[in-house]
């Protein structure tokens, strides 16, 4: 019998820390202690040579139970669809209308902390309804 691991996903993205935060507030994550020694993660930051400030960033599920998300600044900006994205669970168990309705709030809600929303997709015979949204730097992730 295998291994089981944990993962992590990491997100390439321009600005670690501000990418991190907006993911905390979707997710209900938190930023771990800074590392040992440090007040505060911008002190540790400041300890870096100035080509790694700001370079990096993390949060992960207070419970233990969800993937550490880490964020990595890199040059280049995002030019094509993401080739593997987060759903983000809020209408499971919900049908119809009660599902639409939790979908629509929670994205008035992300829209609010800069999210953009970018197709309501309807109910069909196969599927139930989504909505794809995109992150304060353009990736594409679903409420479902």
């Amino acid at each position: 019998m295998s291994e089981i691991r944990q993962v992590q996903v990491t997100f390439d993205c321009a600005h670690p820390e501000r990418v991190a935060r907006f993911w905390c507030e979707v997710l209900g994550y938190v930023v771990p202690p800074p590392p040992e020694g440090f007040a505060s993660w911008a002190a540790y930051d400041g300890s870096l040579p100035p080509d790694r400030q700001g370079a990096a960033f993390a949060c992960g599920d207070p419970t233990g139970a969800g993937p550490r998300l880490f964020f990595q600044r890199v040059p280049e900006g995002k030019a094509v669809k993401n080739r593997v994205h987060l759903d983000v669970r809020v209408g499971t168990g919900l049908v119809g209308e009660e599902r639409l309705a939790a979908l629509r709030a929670e994205s008035e809600r992300l829209v609010a902390l800069g999210a953009v929303q970018d197709t309501v997709l309807l109910a069909d015979e196969y599927d139930e309804s989504c909505i794809v949204m995109r992150d304060v730097e353009g990736n594409e992730f679903c409420l479902d």
